[in-house]
């Protein structure tokens, strides 16, 4: 394996006391995808199952006066001498009725996650408390902290007293963080604080260590600080909400303890899609543009293809018969409209000659019609 880098392990009171190789585990590639993803998966296992009571809104009786009556059908209270009577009911458009679809608690509340998929979400989460750009990207105040990942002596696991864990953090730079942690604690919006939810905090450092010699009654009443075995190294801890970048002080135990956990006696290390994600210096390296083909400059040009019902020598090539036919009607109606004002002319003189013979007409009728009947004396 190839070399990796050093860390410094730290004393309890912030100086320099040793060097540990970095795991192999923080190496790993992080993926945000999956570890919120397993994350959202894992948060709804410790979920309570609840339901509206089976009775809630049926609880009267009632029952419909069915059609007739020029009323709804539903459900109606029976009785009189109250105003209740005749009120609808069970309806979930009902004043007192029961609710739509009520909840029940064989609902599915707990999801099966994959499980190569949560050792990659946790391997992931555990390479990313070794980025600062992550660690701070998460709000962590690491500002003092020395280096990150922040490895302390094996003796950090056998402080008992909070008032030493506090002289500690602050030896190492990390007391910021929990004093940013225990200024936001606040009541809860809504009504968890009534539901033994009383108050909300940020997230503080997490404490991992190897053997449990007295870290946690030591760590575990500081605002925000959390502690986590090796052994037993969880999600929920290492990227609560589901956001990667978790600020971690380790023991050297707990660090060195990784490489046992992942490797190849352990737990597979995830194994990047590509070595170098960086996609547009792999293209426009030598080794990939010398053995491309060169560009193609001459490309062949391809006509347009044509409408026939637009296009005249498309149709000339689809349907000879059809293009002709059309051409002839185009020619007959371009000789119709040269001989309109001709034809028009034609027309207003027949009629005016019909015209020019009604004056007499008139008369020869006016005659006629002074000489009588001419049946009056027979044949």
């Amino acid at each position: 394996m190839a070399a990796r880098p050093l860390l410094s392990v730290y004393s309890l009171s912030g100086d320099k006391s040793g060097e540990t190789t970095l795991p192999a585990v923080m190496t790993a590639p992080l993926r945000s995808d999956i570890v919120q993803f397993v994350h959202t998966n894992m948060n709804k296992n410790a979920r309570q199952a609840y339901a509206v009571n089976i009775h809630a809104g049926k609880k009267v009786v009632a029952s419909s006066w069915g059609t007739g009556r020029a009323v709804a059908r539903i459900p109606r209270v029976g009785g009189g001498g109250t105003s209740r009577s005749g009120q609808g009911a069970f309806g979930n458009m009902c004043r007192g009725g029961r609710m739509f679809a009520p909840t029940k608690t064989w609902r599915k509340w707990h999801r099966k996650i994959n499980l190569t998929q949560k050792r990659y979400a946790v391997a992931s989460a555990l390479a990313a408390t070794a980025v600062p750009a992550l660690v701070m990207a998460r709000g962590h105040d690491i500002d003092e902290v020395p280096e990150i990942p922040l490895v302390l002596d094996n003796a950090v696991e056998s402080t008992k007293k909070t008032s030493a864990a506090k002289d500690i953090l602050a030896a190492v730079g990390a007391m910021d963080d929990v004093n940013k942690a225990a200024d936001s604690k606040q009541i809860r919006a809504g009504k968890g604080k009534m539901r033994n939810r009383r108050y909300t905090l940020r997230r503080g450092p997490l404490i991992i260590y190897a053997n449990n010699d007295g870290v946690e009654q030591a760590f575990r009443n500081l605002p925000g600080v959390e502690l986590c075995c090796v052994s037993r190294l969880n999600l929920l801890q290492l990227a609560p909400g589901g956001h990667m970048g978790r600020f971690c002080i380790w023991s050297q135990a707990a660090l060195e303890q990784l490489d046992t956990i992942y490797g190849e006696d352990g737990k597979r290390i995830p194994a990047a899609c590509m070595a170098n994600a960086d996609l547009a210096r792999i293209i426009n390296s030598d080794e990939i543009q010398s053995v491309l083909n060169p560009a193609k400059t001459d490309l062949k040009k391809y006509a347009r293809k044509q409408n026939a019902l637009r296009n005249m020598e498309a149709l000339d090539k689809l349907d000879p018969f059809a293009a002709e036919a059309k051409r002839a009607e185009a020619r007959a109606q371009a000789a119709r409209v040269g001989k309109k004002a001709e034809l028009l002319k034609q027309k207003r003189a027949a009629e005016k000659a019909k015209k020019q013979f009604k004056p007499q007409g008139k008369a020869f009728y006016e005659q006629a019609c002074q000489q009588g009947s001419v049946c009056e004396d027979g044949f």
